[in-house]
């Protein structure tokens, strides 16, 4: 939400045009009934006027612009901003009705993270909450979220909070949609993921801008979010136009071999399945596009030959992990955690290879930290 919105001054209370007009004509000598031969007017209708019972219509204004000297821009001003504050106060009351209905959102995490105001009342809070959804109301949302719910495809192995995923989501939109990118180009994508495997041994300082540049120049546009509390996703995929894809990662394992991994994941969904549907991945993934998703990220993390070659390294050293790794091209991280994959190295072993991060304070991915 901007500042400008934000600071927005909205009265307590505006005044009918017609105070207005009584003041006006009382300072003219005017009567109403005088006033109403002079426009043409009905009588009753003046009266409606003058006592806030009837509208000021636009022939209306240019009728007392004729008569009173009082330019009609000034009248359609002064009744459109009270037929704003009118609707204003029904919808500060139609929203005082839906109190209830911010407890499925993590409102507490959004303040912190600056998404909503520290302090707001509760039907202040309820506005705020669709305005950053996207919504006019509750009743809207449950419509929209219904619709969405048919292209998600959800790969989790746990219970997921939907209100935290749904922010998660949509902030991950708002932050993409400031994002230049040009067209989508399948090759131009390629060559992207091509750079991405290299800037696998980078530290975020390095990997995050670039990565980020390769992408939107493909017309891919990549998104780090930190999930919310009960989100339990890792990543998503989902295309915000016919010519605009969205990858969005929230570094919930905060381990390089989970980062890449995930984001290889979701860059198959845009490459091979379809435009419509919302990929998100927690932890188990079922059903085809998921294992054909998988198979085609660990095989372009490490490909086939260089992993039957690394599977016959057996034992596994960290020396020789670590020398599998340069002569791959990738960071040690991921090479650990494909043998912890496959079941050919304890998920005990070997973690201190993997690059961990960590959120800055400014939510931001490029400082990490090693264990």
């Amino acid at each position: 939400m901007s500042d400008a919105v934000r600071n927005r001054y909205s009265p307590d209370e505006v005044s009918p045009p017609g105070e207005t007009l009584r003041e006006i004509l009382h300072e003219r000598g005017f009567t109403q009934a005088e006033l109403a031969t002079r426009t043409g007017r009905p009588r009753k209708t003046i009266s409606e006027i003058v006592n806030g019972k009837a509208a000021i219509t636009v022939d209306t204004a240019l009728q007392f612009e004729l008569v009173l000297g009082v330019p009609a821009a000034f009248w359609n001003a002064r009744e459109q901003h009270y037929r704003e504050h009118l609707a204003r106060r029904a919808q500060e009351d139609d929203l005082a009705r839906h109190v209830s209905w911010i407890s499925k959102f993590p409102v507490a995490e959004m303040v912190k993270r600056g998404l909503l105001q520290r302090e707001a009342s509760k039907p202040g809070r309820v506005r705020e909450l669709l305005a950053f959804l996207g919504v006019s109301s509750p009743e809207q949302w449950t419509e929209l979220a219904a619709l969405q719910n048919v292209a998600f495809r959800k790969s989790t192995a746990f219970d997921v909070d939907e209100g935290s995923l749904a922010v998660w989501l949509r902030q991950g939109l708002i932050e993409a949609e400031r994002v230049p990118s040009q067209p989508y180009n399948r090759e131009a994508f390629m060559a992207a993921l091509r750079e991405a495997r290299a800037l696998t041994r980078e530290e975020p300082g390095v990997f995050a801008d670039k990565l980020v540049a390769a992408c939107a120049r493909a017309g891919v546009i990549i998104s780090f979010v930190p999930e919310f509390k009960g989100c339990r996703a890792s990543g998503a995929t989902r295309w915000i136009a016919p010519d605009r894809a969205l990858i969005q990662l929230s570094l919930r394992y905060r381990t390089d071999d989970h980062l890449w991994f995930t984001f290889f994941h979701e860059a198959a969904h845009i490459l091979f399945h379809g435009k419509k549907l919302i990929f998100i991945e927690g932890q188990r993934h079922e059903g085809d596009e998921e294992t054909e998703a998988n198979r085609w990220a660990a095989n372009a993390l490490i490909p086939k030959p260089e992993f039957e070659r690394l599977r016959k390294m057996r034992p596994y050293s960290k020396a020789g992990i670590r020398a599998f790794a340069r002569e791959c091209g990738v960071s040690p991280g991921v090479v650990v955690g494909r043998l912890q994959h496959e079941g050919l190295l304890p998920h005990s072993h070997c973690n201190d290879l993997k690059r961990r991060f960590r959120w800055s304070r400014e939510l931001d991915t490029r400082r990490s930290r090693r264990r």
